[in-house]
C-alpha cells in the first residue's frame, strides 16, 4: 500500500483551499529499467474528493501524470471542522483512503 496522503485545508475568508499530495510511482509502461525490460504501467486511475460528505470531485486520471501528483483546488461552501475524505484507485486495484478535517 502507498505512504499516507498529505492533506492540507484551510479557508481563506470564504473559501476552503485544498491541496493533497498523494505518493505513487505513477509509471507510465513505457520507461526501460537498468536491463532494457520495460516497466510495467502502474498509476492512479480513480479520484474521489469529498468534503462535509458531499462528492466535490470524480475523475480519472492516466499516465500523462508525474510521479507523486499533486492536486489542489479551491471551494466555496465549506467551513471550518468539515472533513475531506480522498480515495484513490490504481490500475493494479491497490486503494488509499485518506481524510484531514479543514482549520
Amino acid at each position: 500500500m502507498a505512504d499516507p496522503m498529505k492533506i492540507r485545508a484551510s479557508m481563506k475568508g470564504d473559501v476552503a483551499e485544498i491541496r493533497i499530495l498523494m505518493s505513487h510511482a505513477m509509471e507510465t509502461g513505457q520507461r526501460k529499467d537498468a536491463a532494457g525490460n520495460t516497466v510495467p504501467a502502474h498509476f492512479i486511475q480513480n479520484l474521489t474528493i469529498d468534503v462535509a460528505g458531499k462528492r466535490i470531485v470524480e475523475g480519472q486520471t492516466g499516465t500523462a501524470i508525474a510521479r507523486n501528483p499533486v492536486f489542489g483546488f479551491k471551494m466555496k461552501g465549506a467551513k471550518a471542522g468539515d472533513k475531506v475524505v480522498v480515495n484513490w484507485v490504481d490500475n493494479k486495484g491497490d486503494k488509499r483512503t485518506d481524510e484531514a478535517t479543514i482549520a
